[in-house]
Formats: C-alpha cells, structure tokens, sequence
C-alpha cells in the first residue's frame, strides 16, 4: 500500500468516527431533541391508552371472546397501566427537561408499546381479519415512514448546529452550509 493511500485510509477513517461521535453527541445531549421526543411519548402514550380503552370496551359486556378478542383484551390489560405510569414518568421528564435512563423504564416502554400493538391488532383482527393484516403491514410501512423523515430531518441535510457556529467549528459533512 502506498504512502498516499495509507494516508487516505487513515483520513477517512478519522473522518468517519468523528461523523460517528457527532451524531451520538447530537441525537443524545441535543436538549432541544430530548424534549421532543418526550412530547412525542407523551403524545403516544394517551393515544394508545384511548385506543384502548375503545378497543376493549365492546368486551366488557362478558360476551364469550375469540382467540383475536382475547389477545386484544389480554394485551390492553398488560399495556394501559404501563402507558399510565410511563405518561407520568414524561411528565417528571419534561418538568425536569432531560429523559430518564432506567432500565426499567426502558423495559415498560418496549413491554407497553409492543402489547399495545399486539392488542390494536387483535382487536382489529376480531373485527375482520383482512383489517388486521392492514393493521400489520401499516404499521411497518409506517416504522419505515417515520425511520425516513427523522433521518432525513435529524442527520440529512441541516443547518451547522448551533454550538458548532458558537465554538468557530466547521460545519459537519452533510451540513447544508457545507
């Protein structure tokens, strides 16, 4: 390997984990992105208990359930206490302007929202099996959606950050002004 290319290697590589170290600095100390997605919890959470609480309404009645009535029950019971509790917990976290790192948290976050996603598709699947089929696939196109539009927003093309500007810094590959 020659001298030039040694040196390109080595160049690329730091450019590389500098880039790697930005986006971790950014998309985890950025204070005005923390807030943000605890607004978006927020906002996640009662919708899901809401969806809940209509979805298992009609099965209060006592009427024998289905395998999908069951699940949809099951789930919701499981989920709407842990979105309450966590609905609580963004509350302290935007009082306190920063998120919690619990693992517990962590672990009510992907339990409550996983068994709310089972329970929306059972319920709708109870409804009619096609609805929950479009309940699935829907959903992922709009994991995928969502993945896209933050990427792009967050660490496509962007102004130079505020604190970089402030320190003199140049402003990062793939920064607008770049």
């Amino acid at each position: 390997m020659t001298e030039d290319a040694e040196h390109q290697a080595q160049r690329l590589e730091k450019e590389a984990q500098d880039q790697a170290e930005w986006l971790a600095q950014h998309t985890t100390q950025d204070p005005q992105l923390q807030q943000e997605w605890i607004r978006q919890d927020n906002l996640a959470y009662g919708g899901l208990i809401a969806i809940g609480v209509v979805l298992v309404q009609p099965f209060v009645g006592g009427a024998s359930l289905d395998i999908a009535g069951m699940i949809c029950v099951v789930a919701f019971a499981v989920a709407i206490p842990l979105l309450a509790a966590l609905v609580l917990v963004s509350r302290l976290e935007a009082f306190r302007h920063r998120r919690t790192n619990s693992r517990m948290v962590v672990v009510a976050k992907a339990t409550a929202q996983g068994s709310a996603f089972v329970g929306l598709v059972g319920g709708f699947w109870h409804i009619y099996w096609i609805a929950g089929v479009g309940v699935l696939v829907s959903a992922f196109v709009a994991l995928g959606v969502h993945s896209a539009g933050y990427t792009r927003l967050e660490l496509g093309e962007r102004p130079a950050s505020r604190a970089g500007e402030a320190a003199g810094e140049p402003a990062k590959p793939g920064d607008a002004d770049a």
